[in-house]
């Protein structure tokens, strides 16, 4: 559920919670007040009252009897106003007033020409002087219904003005007696009034508690990782299981603190990388430097002292500084590769002729005497793919190079295979050299690995030679892995585009 669909809901609840609580609340109170409703209902002239259900209903049909009496009293005043001053008329209706604990007071042309017998028991026949000094202790004057307290006792007090048929005024006064009424209401408003207040203060308090709870604790959670991620703790996992938006920000902030620490574990891992290439490469420039700074002493303090020894020092200073040569332009091939600002200069060209040519160069390279080359093509005469000649041709040499530098068995051979996959020219180089072991094989392209921790130790190189290919066949827009049986030999694969004959092909730079 989303925060916004939360707090749409807590507001609903805001205002519903409270109105049915205190809806409840106020049944309970009146319950609370049963004897004195049950008492309000007996002083109009019910019985006592066996349920509150019962009192109420008294008190209900006495005051809409009065209510209807005084209707008809006005319809009277407006359409037949001598009827009011019918004297048997009105006791008539006296009786029926009685039982309510109400009374008429009619007058004519200001002088009383009847009052009721029970305001006459009451003693309120001279209302008029009565209730201007009820209403003075009051402090108020109210039109038509008026209450006013009369020696302790609250009347309301309804009077209506009217002229009778001979052109004199007159006016009817119906008095009742409230008294029960106002006496409970100063109990019973005061706690209504609290109930209610209540009920909005513990409604909306637990209400707004609840959703705030579900809102800060969460982000008490995020605050606190954060603070761990601040510290250099990204084991800490943020666990906010939720299916809103704080839920979803803390799936993000868990994905951002894995990838954080992931890409720290990788830049750990490139520095140590590094600094391991920086010891290799130290070792491996200091073996040819060393050997050549020997053969030039052994010139200059006169040992090299036939033209055959001087002929074999020179040929060993040419060796090494070749050597070096070849190791520092692979590292700034690598350092290009990895900046991604080596142009590639794609061109269509027969994968097929150009893998021949490569195995027959290979084959009358000095470097690979006494080695089978070979090629075995599963198609046809024919591969067209999207490449640049000099880039593929470093690839090929690379994978050649690093077979060689584990060749042990008495007859080596180094075969190349041409198929197709799908949409791609898949090439396949297999030695039958030492082999990788299957813990070392997912490294073997990764820049700055080298494997001589478990191959021989004389094999050299400074890891970046298979790395370079991955860079240069990705480059191309195609993948390359390898396949290995320790002691029988390893196979690189490497897949090409094959190009479409539709549309030229353009040249371009790897990022």
């Amino acid at each position: 559920m989303s925060i916004r669909t939360k707090l749409i809901i807590s507001n609903f609840a805001m205002v519903i919670i409270p109105f049915c609580l205190f809806a409840l609340s106020l049944m309970l109170l009146l319950h609370f007040f049963m004897k004195d409703v049950a008492g309000i209902a007996d002083y109009y002239g019910g019985d006592l009252q066996r349920s509150y259900k019962q009192a109420m209903e008294t008190i209900h049909d006495k005051t809409q009897a009065r209510e209807e009496l005084m209707t008809g009293f006005r319809f009277l005043a407006k359409n037949d106003p001598d009827r009011l001053g019918d004297t048997a008329f009105l006791r008539d209706m006296d009786a029926k007033l009685g039982p309510m604990k109400a009374g008429l007071i009619v007058r004519k042309q200001g002088e009383s020409v009847f009052v009721s017998t029970w305001l006459l028991e009451k003693g309120l026949a001279d209302l008029q002087a009565q209730t201007d000094s009820g209403r003075s202790d009051a402090g108020h004057r109210m039109d038509g219904d008026t209450v006013v307290k009369i020696n302790g006792d609250s009347y309301m007090v309804t009077d209506e003005q009217f002229t009778f048929r001979d052109s004199s005024s007159g006016s009817i006064v119906m008095v009742s007696d409230v008294s029960p009424f106002y006496k409970l209401l100063p109990k019973f408003i005061p706690l209504v009034a609290i109930t209610l207040l209540l009920v909005l203060v513990v409604t909306n308090g637990l209400l707004t508690f609840l959703v705030s709870r579900s809102i800060i604790k969460p982000l008490y959670a995020l605050k606190e990782a954060a603070e761990q991620i601040k510290d250099g703790n990204l084991d800490h996992p943020v666990t906010v299981v939720r299916k809103d938006e704080i839920g979803q920000l803390g799936s993000t902030f868990e994905e951002m603190r894995v990838r954080l620490k992931q890409s720290i574990a990788l830049q750990l891992q490139y520095e140590d990388n590094r600094k391991e290439l920086l010891a290799n490469i130290s070792h491996d420039l200091k073996t040819p430097i060393t050997a050549i700074k020997a053969c030039a002493e052994g010139m200059a303090d006169g040992i090299a002292d036939t033209p055959e020894k001087r002929d074999k020092y020179v040929r060993m200073i040419h060796k090494k500084a070749s050597d070096m040569d070849k190791q520092i332009d692979e590292l700034f091939l690598f350092s290009k590769l990895d900046l991604g600002r080596v142009p590639f200069h794609l061109e269509k060209m027969n994968l097929t002729a150009y893998l021949q040519d490569c195995v027959e160069d290979l084959s009358h390279d000095p470097q690979l005497s006494g080695i089978s080359v070979s090629l075995r093509n599963e198609n046809g005469p024919e591969m067209t793919v999207s490449a640049d000649w000099e880039k593929l041709r470093r690839v090929i040499q690379n994978i050649v190079d690093n077979s060689l530098k584990y060749m042990d068995k008495e007859r080596k051979t180094i075969e190349f295979t041409l198929s197709e996959q799908g949409k791609d020219a898949l090439v396949r180089i297999a030695d039958n050299g030492t082999g990788i072991e299957p813990d070392a094989l997912p490294h073997i392209f990764d820049r700055f690995y080298r494997a001589e921790s478990w191959r021989s130790t004389g094999a050299g190189g400074s890891g970046l030679g298979l790395s370079i290919v991955k860079q240069i066949i990705e480059g191309h827009g195609g993948r390359v892995w390898a396949e290995s049986v320790p002691g029988s030999g390893t196979t690189v694969i490497f897949t090409l585009p094959k190009a479409s004959a539709a549309e030229p092909v353009q040249g371009g730079t790897i990022a």
